[in-house]
């Protein structure tokens, strides 16, 4: 006799001594077992079966309650920064989903483990254009590693194991999962499943012996740091590599927390306004030694950092991304292995000392982090320079997109791992909720969002979500009226013709205080210390005004730009 799948998956449960739960409690105990203690989220009655299965994890799973989807996922993004886990957010269907889609395309470009967690409508109403419907494998299919819809109630249990796996594997990245709102509600029995993380692969003797041959060989060698997911351990080991084999150091695109940047090995970051010199000199190295970064558009100057003759000569390639190896160039040698590893075998080579070299590029950063000088204005550069001196080396540093963020990543120097959380993706609305996660998971560090005028308005109304659960950011809004990044391309492109690039703003430190929060405005350079120190270990916005002509360090605009 044949059963049918559904007759064997009754045999299947009646046999098992696992007690009997709805779908939302499993992919509750799932996300719990996953080791996730937070999840942010925007409710939605698509899913409101899974928000009452959260009342019965709530003493291991906290559910941080956002204003707007968008904020929620970057919320959860920047949480998997922080804890090398898959952040986890819940949306409703439709119009949810759409708003959470930026955090997916952040996620995918940091290569960051996420779980999304989405809403849909019932089987019997999919494909009929019904309401909030969305194909979500189509409309996510390119910015997510996987989207999963949860359609049989036996297989909850390996379909959320799998799902966090997949987030977490390989080149780590953003899952989609679909709850129909018709299967929530339905019982079934299983055991929640631990994902498993694969065992990362470490670089094979073979390689370890050629790049100790060119290392040998080479006088003017780079090592160039980035990649997802590093833990302490793995800066540690870089800075002991650096120094035993007598390599400069430059971090890729936003992760200038792998390297101490004070370390006298430590040359500066390639990415958007890069110093020049430090670009010259890399283009300049006889072996570029890359662990754990990805070689994208912005840590390459746009593909410009070398041709292909270049790269055959001089890179070395180690990445966990299979794909990412040979993608732009083919290199001299391709190394499939996971940076902390890669770090841990380049230890065990023999040391070798560049003293002249190393002190060469050095001081290309000290001179480059100098504060530079406003014609007007408060000048941000000392308003960067004060905060780190001021705050902890532990202060996590978090922002969005916009020309503000130059005068952050040029004049803060991080000294400790996990105290940057920037999208390389260059998405605005970031910092803000990034802030928010930041402060929750690490209440015992100082937590300061950096943010442009038009960069901080797009998430704004998540100063009622710190409000609600008790987070103590620090928020410095640098207020030029403009969209500066767009003006000063602008600029330079289409001289006196500015167009839609203008902002009216609100006063921001009444904002701030409307939601509860300590708020102080700076009109001049020396007020903003005594600003800062009235601020610190509490939720508060400094809103510093800065001249709109003052558009990045060292460049003011002139009359007629």
């Amino acid at each position: 006799m044949r059963l049918t799948s559904a007759a064997r998956r009754g045999l299947s449960l009646g046999m098992t001594s696992a007690p009997e739960k709805t779908v939302a409690q499993l992919i509750a105990d799932s996300i719990v077992a996953a080791g996730i203690t937070h999840a942010f989220a925007v409710p939605g009655e698509s899913y409101l079966p899974l928000l009452d299965a959260l009342v019965d994890v709530a003493d291991r799973l906290r559910l941080v309650t956002c204003r707007h989807e968008a904020a929620a996922a970057n919320m959860a993004e920047a949480a998997a920064k922080l804890s090398g886990l898959p952040g986890v957010a819940m949306v409703t269907r439709g119009p949810g989903a759409a708003h959470a889609a930026i955090a997916l395309h952040t996620a995918q470009q940091d290569s960051t483990p996420m779980l999304l967690l989405v809403g849909q409508v019932g089987d019997d109403m999919i494909g009929r254009e019904a309401f909030q419907e969305v194909d979500y494998h189509r409309v996510f299919g390119s910015i997510a590693k996987q989207v999963v819809t949860l359609r049989d109630p036996s297989r909850i249990a390996e379909q959320m194991a799998a799902a966090f796996a997949t987030a977490i594997s390989g080149r780590p990245g953003p899952v989609v999962v679909v709850l129909p709102d018709d299967k929530l509600a339905l019982k079934t029995r299983g055991e929640t499943i631990c994902p498993v993380s694969p065992t990362a692969p470490a670089p094979s003797p073979e390689a370890l012996s050629a790049i100790s041959a060119l290392l040998d060989r080479a006088e003017r060698p780079v090592l160039l740091l980035g990649g997802p997911l590093w833990r302490a351990e793995d800066c540690a080991i870089a800075e002991h590599v650096a120094s035993r084999l007598g390599l400069p150091v430059v971090t890729s695109w936003r992760r200038k927390d792998r390297f101490d940047n004070a370390h006298p090995h430590y040359a500066g970051e390639l990415g958007l306004g890069a110093n020049p010199a430090l670009i010259a000199a890399v283009r300049a190295a006889d072996l570029l030694l890359v662990v754990g970064a990805r070689l994208t558009e912005n840590a390459t100057q746009g593909y410009t950092l070398f041709d292909q003759a270049h790269a055959g000569r001089v890179l070395v390639h180690i990445c966990a991304d299979p794909q990412a190896l040979g993608r732009t160039w083919q290199p001299r040698l391709a190394v499939q292995a996971d940076a902390g590893l890669a770090l841990r075998a380049l230890a065990t080579l023999a040391p070798r000392e560049r003293q002249a070299w190393v002190a060469e590029l050095s001081a290309l950063h000290r001179a480059w982090t100098q504060p530079t000088a406003v014609a007007a204005g408060v000048n941000p550069a000392e308003v960067i320079r004060t905060l780190s001196e001021t705050l902890p080396a532990d202060t996590i540093y978090c922002n969005g997109a916009g020309n503000f963020a130059a005068w952050l990543h040029r004049f803060h120097l991080h000294r400790r791992p996990l105290t940057q959380l920037a999208p390389t993706s260059g998405a605005m609305g970031y910092g803000v909720p990034a802030g928010i996660a930041a402060a929750l998971l690490h209440p015992e560090r100082q937590v300061v969002v950096v943010a442009g005028d038009g960069d901080f308005l797009m998430a704004s109304q998540e100063l009622a979500t710190v409000m609600h659960e008790r987070a103590a950011p620090l928020f410095v809004v640098m207020d030029n009226g403009q969209y500066g990044t767009i003006r000063m391309h602008q600029a330079k492109d289409f001289p006196g013709r500015p167009s839609g690039t203008r902002l009216t703003n609100p006063d921001f430190a009444a904002l701030a205080r409307s939601f509860g929060l300590h708020a102080e405005t700076v009109r001049e350079t020396a007020d903003f210390a005594p600003a800062l120190a009235r601020s610190i270990g509490k939720p508060a916005l400094i809103h510093v005004i800065v001249d709109p002509d003052e558009i990045s360090p060292g460049r003011r605009l002139l009359p007629g730009q």
